[in-house]
């Protein structure tokens, strides 16, 4: 009777406890749909400090303000609203300037090369930009290298030591495990499975990462170059010499304008503004103007659509994070049939994923482009199974560091034998009534036959792949063979080559679009629309504090789990993937 009370406690505290978060939620749900439009004082500043990884959209979570069951309130906004933001401030009389703060850039090269772009359109107003951090990261160097005045801390750190790119391999690990990763594919340089069979990379993916990696370091010097007035040259041999070990060395060779501490900083700000020294700056948040006034101006009945698609490529609905073929499907539908969508902007940012979804969101395109036009704006990456979405497209845009290319298909499938044999002892036996009815067996290794018929398979996704680049891209399919085989370009090679049309972001593909369509004013819709919080609480609840508490355990070791998690999660459906995430440190 003690224990069956002692239950019923637990139970009553627990309905409790979860009561009272409900209502907690609650408030917060209706404290942020309320009116909360910022009012941005004159003489303001627009402060952007970015210390979060920037996704394609600002999410759709009322709640990201509270802070409350190990959530800190980050007011983390979208690429979308932070060029938008820009661009609004730059034509708001109330915003003097843009602060660049202590930012760590935690985004892909393209990503960075638009935001950057965006600055540099700002300056045309001829309002200015300081930036400040006591730790520059490459990113941030190369995106803060834009501003009117640059400045560190007098004990502060900068990276400018080169570019470079490391893959962790996971072969030794199987071996130890006992797990033979069965390779099928096709492509002299479809290195994904490397990681998996070999302890080094080969000849074949050790050219391409050197091509791309230098073709990236190679605009990142010139955009620095034609910013801070230093010849290409000499950055070069800054960074291969290492001689940017202390601040006063970044100051010398000219890469920043000069040594302050936070307060110097502020003063310079007040300075520039015509504010007292006792008085306080005024500022806004990038994230927080997103909630300034703006001017009514007259709504078009014309629009653009602009279906975003960020992330693996899988089946089913997908979320903000992956890219579902259902999902994107409908979106494509959605447009296509709706008659006041004059042209659509697909914004691809994905590595690629499942073969099959990704020809399920081409089969889309192709159909979107028989009734409007519809133009692809890649982000930092669109490669293997994003090109095959995008190559149907009427015109491909991609920044000159976006990371492209990898056609080229591959499966993999693991041989578990010696490590449930050898390893823990487990055996299995059965029957079966066909040759070949336990195909994929992953507790016996691919008889020849077997590994002849999967093989037959990949070839023929990769000749379907080939076939779908050359009649989207007019090219013969002889000549995408000659640069597919799963080799990786930038955007910048992509152009040379004729993967992509020209150079330039998701705004240049909107007015590429609007031209077609033969459009003057227009609209811009998002699509797919982004799902409520209510929709997602549990769920999003359980995801961002697993991968909290992961973060805080693995701290930079972080991303190799991730990969670690993907290359495994690749071990059961061919795949159109590019080899890996480029991380360029």
């Amino acid at each position: 009777m003690k224990q069956f009370f002692k239950f019923v406690l637990a139970t009553f505290v627990g309905i409790i406890l979860t009561t009272v978060i409900i209502i907690l939620v609650f408030i917060g749900i209706i404290a942020a749909g309320s009116d909360n439009t910022v009012v941005v004082d004159a003489n303001s500043v627009l402060h952007i400090a970015i210390k979060y990884p920037i996704t394609e959209r600002t999410a759709n979570n009322p709640l990201a303000a509270l802070s409350f069951l190990g959530f800190d309130g980050d007011k983390a906004i979208g690429l979308k609203d932070i060029l938008a933001n820009i661009k609004k401030a730059k034509a708001d009389n109330k915003i003097k300037g843009i602060f660049l703060d202590e930012s760590y850039m935690l985004s892909g090269e393209a990503t960075t090369e638009e935001i950057r772009n965006a600055l540099i359109d700002f300056k045309r107003s001829g309002k200015f930009i300081i930036a400040y951090s006591e730790i520059y990261t490459k990113g941030f160097y190369y995106l803060a290298s834009v501003a009117d005045k640059v400045y560190i801390n007098p004990k502060g750190i900068m990276e400018f030591n080169g570019f470079n790119s490391e893959i962790t391999f996971l072969k030794g690990a199987l071996d130890k495990l006992g797990i033979e990763a069965q390779i099928i594919k096709v492509g002299t340089y479809k290195s994904a499975v490397e990681p998996l069979v070999l302890t080094r990379m080969s000849d074949a993916n050790r050219l391409q990462v050197t091509s791309y990696l230098g073709s990236l370091y190679d605009h990142f010097l010139t955009g620095i170059s034609k910013s801070r007035g230093i010849s290409k040259d000499s950055l070069f041999a800054y960074a291969n010499q290492m001689r940017i070990k202390e601040p006063e060395d970044a100051l010398k060779y000219k890469l920043v304008d000069g040594l302050k501490y936070k307060d110097e900083i502020l003063d310079e700000f007040k300075q520039r503004l015509g504010v007292k020294a006792k008085d306080n700056i005024k500022s806004v948040d990038i994230a927080e103007y997103s909630k300034s006034e703006e001017d009514m101006k007259e709504i078009s009945t014309n629009r653009i659509a602009v279906v975003y698609a960020s992330g693996d490529i899988g089946g089913g609905e997908g979320n903000d994070n992956s890219i579902g073929s259902e999902a994107i499907s409908k979106a494509l539908r959605k447009v296509r049939l709706d008659k006041k969508i004059k042209a659509v902007v697909l914004r691809v940012n994905s590595p690629g994923g499942s073969s099959l979804a990704s020809d399920v969101i081409w089969r889309e395109v192709m159909l979107t482009k028989k009734v409007k036009p519809i133009i692809v704006s890649m982000g930092d990456v669109a490669a293997s199974g994003g090109y095959y979405i995008s190559c149907a497209a009427d015109s491909i845009f991609a920044e000159p560091n976006t990371i492209t290319g990898s056609i080229g298909i591959f499966a993999i499938l693991p041989n578990m034998q010696k490590l449930f044999n050898d390893k823990l002892g487990v055996t299995f036996d059965g029957v079966k009534t066909g040759k070949f009815a336990d195909l994929g067996n992953t507790t016996r290794p691919l008889t020849p036959e077997e590994r002849a018929i999967l093989q037959s398979e990949i070839n023929h996704g990769y000749d379907d792949f080939t076939k779908a680049v050359a009649a989207g891209r007019h090219k013969t399919q002889a000549y995408i063979n000659t640069i597919g085989q799963g080799r990786v370009w930038t955007g910048a090679q992509a152009v040379n080559i004729g993967l992509v049309d020209r150079l330039g972001n998701i705004e240049d593909a909107v007015k590429s679009a609007a031209k077609k369509a033969k459009l003057k004013d227009y609209r811009l819709v998002a699509y797919p629309e982004q799902k409520s919080v209510f929709n997602k609480l549990g769920q999003s609840f359980g995801v961002e504090m697993k991968t909290r508490i992961l973060q805080s355990e693995l701290g930079e070791n972080y991303r190799v789990y991730e990969q670690i998690k993907k290359m495994t999660s690749m071990m059961r459906t061919p795949l159109a993937r590019m080899e890996y995430d480029v991380v360029v440190k």
